[in-house]
């Protein structure tokens, strides 16, 4: 087979259309679904019904995260199977298990704790593994089918059907773990996640089409070759090391960590300062924290409506709003930080529902551009690029609570003032996102000068060309 009969393999994907989107789509809400009773439910169980130190599930959650910096093999594993269905299976079956033993491993700990940690210790590790597995491989399947026209709308599809995944399990597991015992929760959790196992089968059930991946066995008797050194590397490290030499792989996992800190950071210290500095109750916050996250879905909506609608005449709409969203949560952050200077007379509510929008456009995008730019490089590395990205947004989140709650003791004992401490949380939050738009401008500029130098159609994406490394659309955001 020669380069043209490998190019020709490559690009046999096809464009799956909005049902096959939401089909994926229902694959993140599976992944939510599984995941909202394992950082959530059990989180309140381990506080409160078994009276444990909050470092417990707080632990607990961030390893799950930081297990996941092994998101990149598991997409080198799907790019070298060639097929992304059997890990997004697989992945599920084991967060499926994961859930089900850390439900058990907290039952036993009413009478075992040292037992039943060790186990809820394992079992957050196959959660982190199958949600890492799972959803590698599926935002790989979506890109790799999806139109770029569309990819804006399928990164809105994906996050809010993860959201309904949590709303819908919250609610329909809250009824059924009344009265609550811990055998009712058990049952609870290994019910959602035989039903999530179940949708996720329906849901993957045909969609993929042979041909969107190569195995490296197939790419070395194609001769196809990196664009770069003339060498067809064999197995994980050399192919992880080749990705991380693309300058736009390694600066969109710079841009993804930095974001991703600061947009994580915000959720552990925002009701808190409402709290503290505006004398919010409980209940005040929470609908605070309500009124940010409908300004982020809201964002999210308004950047797939108007990139899906424009996108045939709107060149770089996904690398703008990026930018745009950045600054603005910058700006943002910012004005939360003088608010607390300020006091009851500033506009709080206004300013989170602002800071909401502007995390959604700019979330909403970042996602949209990993989906564009996933194909951009050397044939059969897409999982391994992403998995990179996944992995960068994974360990952002494992640290972006630990570091701002720690922020804001640190800076409240040396300041002896709340006010100042939150404060400087924000503004640290605001660096960061002035830190992703550096980022982010630089992505911009390199894919413009590769659009202008590479002369391939915008019509062809780079999982069509013969060489895989392309100027045209593959490097573009949109």
């Amino acid at each position: 087979m020669g380069s043209s009969g490998v190019a020709t393999l490559v690009g046999e994907s096809r464009d799956i259309g909005w049902l096959g989107i939401f089909r994926l789509g229902l694959v993140q809400a599976a992944i939510g679904a599984i995941v909202v009773i394992t950082t959530s439910t059990l989180n309140r169980v381990l506080v409160v019904e078994l009276a444990l130190p909050a470092l417990v599930p707080g632990l607990l959650v961030a390893l799950h995260y930081f297990v996941q910096v092994l998101r990149p093999r598991f997409g080198y594993g799907s790019d070298v199977g060639g097929r992304r269905t059997p890990w997004i299976i697989g992945g599920m079956a084991v967060l499926g298990l994961g859930a089900v033993g850390a439900s058990m491993a907290t039952a036993l700990m009413v009478s075992q704790l040292s037992v039943g940690l060790v186990l809820a210790t394992l079992s957050f590790l196959l959660v982190g593994l199958g949600v890492g597995a799972c959803g590698t491989a599926m935002l790989v399947l979506m890109s790799t089918n999806v139109s770029k026209p569309r990819l804006a709308a399928a990164a809105t599809v994906t996050w809010v059907m993860m959201i309904v995944g949590f709303i819908v399990t919250s609610v329909l597991a809250g009824k059924m773990l009344e009265p609550f015992s811990m055998v009712r929760l058990v049952e609870v959790t290994s019910v959602v996640a035989a039903i999530s196992f179940l949708v996720t089968c329906a849901a993957v059930w045909r969609v993929e089409t042979r041909g969107n991946s190569l195995s490296d066995a197939e790419v070395t008797a194609g001769g196809t070759s990196d664009s770069t050194t003339g060498a067809t590397p064999q197995g994980f490290i050399p192919a992880l090391r080749e990705v991380w030499n693309e300058s736009h792989s390694r600066r969109l996992a710079g841009f993804v960590f930095v974001s991703m800190l600061a947009y994580s950071a915000q959720d552990l210290v925002l009701e808190p300062f409402a709290g503290a500095v505006f004398g919010l109750t409980p209940g005040e916050s929470t609908r605070l924290s309500g009124m940010m996250s409908s300004g982020t879905l809201i964002g999210m909506l308004i950047v797939a409506v108007i990139c899906t609608a424009g996108a045939s005449t709107r060149a770089g709409a996904l690398r703008a709003w990026t930018i745009g969203g950045c600054v603005t949560s910058a700006l943002m952050l910012l004005a939360l930080a003088v608010a607390g200077l300020v006091g009851p007379a500033w506009p709080l509510r206004p300013t989170v529902f602002a800071l909401g929008l502007a995390n959604g456009a700019f979330a909403v995008a970042a996602i949209g551009s990993m989906m564009g730019l996933v194909g951009r490089g050397r044939q059969s590395r897409e999982g391994t690029r992403m998995g990179l990205w996944g992995a960068a947004q994974a360990m952002a989140f494992g640290l972006g609570g630990i570091a701002a709650t720690a922020t804001v003791d640190l800076a409240r004992w040396l300041t002896g003032s709340v006010t100042l401490a939150y404060g400087l949380v924000f503004v640290l939050e605001a660096v960061l996102f002035v830190v992703a738009t550096l980022f982010a401008v630089r992505l911009s500029r390199e894919d413009t000068m590769a659009q202008a130098d590479g002369g391939t159609s915008t019509a062809t994406p780079a999982y069509l060309t013969d060489t895989g490394v392309s100027g045209g659309s593959g490097a573009r955001l949109t």
